[in-house]
């Protein structure tokens, strides 16, 4: 059996509201979470939907950092639909929002892009907010931690460990030069333990060339996705990591539905309802198990032609229509 963790980044748009002012709250909720287009949304309520159709569970990784602006009102009216449904609420955080905090900011006047940015008590003290508010708003204290931008480095998993979090997923083996400055390697493609915390790698598969492409909505096919699971199924590989948005199924404006991911978002659903040996997993049911030695650096998917071509092209035509991702 291999689970696999369908986890989606749910977060208000940053960079919309420092262009339209504290006032967009409304705005921001309708199209970075609810996905609001004129032909109908396609954000987390209309992809909870979809998983209920097929029996699946997701883990949404909820941004409680708008809370600096617009109080706990704004978590729970992200928090409260998915904890209804059924599905898993973990901690996100995007340190972006402090630039617009004001006196709000735990930190005094300090900003950063990123939780890296932070010395190691900043850090505990940014989670410790962010924990505080997911848990105000509802959820179950978190186990389980992303950073926005992948932007974490040790300091963070310390810090998760100091505040009693178990995992982090912030490691992204198939992003060469992101933002993540754990230290480890794209060696490193299984969970493992690593500075007090359970480090939960974003999952991947090859390419061209011997390198790595990372396991997200946008830039996997439906087929790739589900031939990565057949692959991890038939090497024994526990647990597989895929990454979304709640806007992730928009165009690149945030207006319209980009109809070519919608579709391979209900078309992967439809396919792993259907596969035996195949499950969808929870960091609060069924969390990753940290592995050792070999088992830490487990085969990938390797380079299929026929594949990478199928995506290049249907890539190409939502870029077209669409936008780029």
């Amino acid at each position: 059996m291999t689970s696999l963790y369908i986890t989606i980044d749910t977060e208000y748009e940053f960079g919309f509201t420092r262009r339209m002012g504290v006032q967009s709250r409304a705005a921001n909720f309708a199209r970075a979470i609810a996905g609001v287009t004129p032909a109908g949304e396609v954000g987390i309520g209309w992809q909870m939907e979809v998983f209920a159709r097929h029996g699946l569970k997701a883990v949404f990784f909820v941004d409680p950092m708008p809370a600096l602006l617009w109080g706990t009102a704004a978590i729970e009216d992200v928090v409260g639909p998915i904890l209804s449904r059924g599905h898993d609420v973990q901690l996100h955080i995007h340190t972006e929002w402090l630039e617009l905090a004001g006196a709000a900011n735990p930190l005094g006047a300090k900003t950063g892009g990123n939780i890296k940015d932070f010395r190691f008590e900043e850090q505990c003290r940014l989670l410790d907010y962010a924990r505080g508010v997911l848990i105000a708003a509802g959820a179950p204290a978190p186990v389980a931690f992303r950073a926005g931008n992948y932007g974490a480095n040790d300091d963070t998993l310390r810090a998760l460990a100091a505040l009693g979090l178990a995992y982090d997923t912030s490691h992204c083996p198939g992003i060469a030069g992101s933002d993540c400055a754990i230290s480890l390697g794209a060696q490193n493609r299984a969970p493992l333990s690593h500075y007090g915390v359970v480090e939960v790698p974003i999952g991947c598969i090859g390419t061209r060339g011997g390198g790595l492409r990372n396991a997200q909505l946008t830039a996997l096919s439906a087929g790739e996705i589900l031939a990565a699971l057949r692959h991890a199924q038939v090497a024994g590989i526990a647990s597989f990591t895929l990454v979304s948005h709640s806007f992730e199924l928009l165009s690149r404006d945030r207006l319209r539905v980009n109809r070519i991911v919608r579709r391979r978002f209900a078309r992967l659903c439809a396919a792993l309802a259907a596969s035996r040996g195949l499950t969808t997993a929870t960091y609060a049911a069924d969390p990753p198990m940290a592995v050792a030695g070999a088992a830490a650096a487990p085969p990938v998917l390797p380079y299929n032609a026929l594949r990478s071509g199928w995506r290049l092209a249907e890539q190409a035509l939502a870029n077209a229509l669409y936008g780029a991702k």
